[in-house]
């Protein structure tokens, strides 16, 4: 699986870089604390399949990265996708390196 750090997300983030943010934690989580992603609880998610692009990068992230890891373990074998990348250490890694974003 294809992972990608707090500071490779920061720098597409930065450079407006055209890519898909999926968050797959559930609404409250979302609610919590978020990094401006598309909120596609892991529940979900195979419903709304026609939702994660094909054509350009996507990130997944939920708390630790375990449950976007999954989804997109899901997503590459059911699907075919090749352009997942899972945030290493989900969002409290990336709050935690970025704290004011």
């Amino acid at each position: 699986m294809k992972e990608i750090t707090a500071d490779e997300l920061k720098y597409l983030i930065d450079k407006n870089v055209d890519f898909q943010l999926i968050d797959v934690r559930e609404e409250y989580e979302h609610e919590e604390s978020n990094i401006n992603g598309d909120l596609i609880p892991m529940g979900e998610i195979m419903d709304n399949v026609d939702k994660v692009s094909k054509t350009k990068q996507v990130i997944f992230h939920c708390r630790s990265g375990k449950r976007s890891a999954s989804v997109i373990n899901a997503l590459e074998n059911q699907f075919g996708f090749n352009n997942l990348y899972n945030l290493r250490g989900g969002i409290v890694e990336f709050l935690q390196t970025f704290p004011n974003k």
